[in-house]
């Protein structure tokens, strides 16, 4: 049995864009996974608004090497696939998604990443960053097929949104962020207390938004990044490596 203590290196992964179909079109995707045989949890690793860049390559590498199946989409694939350091034109480009076929993309991505043999098709959980926290919510209030999710620094989605969540959620926040409002993290809490919610909100003191991305170095908080993807780890662990055996052949 392969030991998810073992962490991998770069020489025991498989990366590789992929293409997935949503209604007759084809969208891009970034898939990593480890090479050695076997079945895997599958993660769902959703962009900022900068596009699918060498940073949330990294993310899913990283997440690769603990033994994940990892796909990110290009949320951008309709538009492109833009990748900019521009933020007025990020932004631009945010703005022209459509929600809900951005959601139905992401949902194609979910059963796409379940039909892979390597991938258990019941262990599957979402990650995002920014926008990406913001559908990896939303995504997780509206699927059936997510096992839990980790939204950083994402929009918080209504109240009725909410009471649909029905799998663990971390959701990580900085208590500096500039984009998410401090009253909206607490509307979060309040709303899963009240529905009794299995979700946690852990805030970082001093951190700005997007403190996690440590290719900006302007937002980048070591400390915070540190804690918050031990905490990350953890809870996938939990949620979604119970009772998964990842067998040689």
């Amino acid at each position: 049995m392969i030991m998810a203590t073992q962490i991998l290196t770069d020489d025991d992964l498989n990366s590789s864009m992929v293409e997935y179909p949503v209604e007759g079109t084809l969208l891009s995707a970034f898939l990593c996974r480890p090479k050695r045989a076997g079945r895997y949890p599958g993660l769902i690793l959703i962009q900022e608004w900068w596009g699918l860049n060498d940073h949330i390559k990294e993310i899913a590498q990283r997440l690769a090497k603990e033994h994940f199946v990892v796909l990110a989409p290009d949320l951008y694939s309709r538009l492109g696939h833009v990748v900019t350091q521009n933020g007025a034109e990020a932004a631009k480009l945010s703005n022209a998604l459509d929600p809900v076929k951005t959601l139905a993309d992401l949902t194609a991505a979910v059963r796409y990443l379940q039909r892979l043999p390597e991938a258990d098709p019941a262990k599957i959980g979402v990650i995002g960053f920014c926008i990406g926290g913001s559908f990896a919510l939303q995504l997780a209030c509206r699927s059936g097929e997510i096992r839990c999710v980790v939204p950083f620094y994402g929009e918080i989605p209504t109240n009725e949104e909410i009471e649909k969540l029905a799998v663990p959620m971390l959701y990580i926040y900085g208590e500096e962020d500039g984009w998410i409002r401090k009253e909206e993290v607490q509307r979060l809490k309040e709303t899963l207390k009240r529905f009794k919610k299995p979700g946690e909100v852990k805030t970082y003191a001093g951190a700005p938004h997007a403190f996690f991305n440590d290719s900006r170095r302007e937002v980048y908080n070591p400390k915070a990044a540190k804690d918050a993807w031990k905490r990350t780890l953890a809870f996938f662990e939990k949620h979604l490596r119970s009772s998964l055996k990842e067998e040689s052949p």
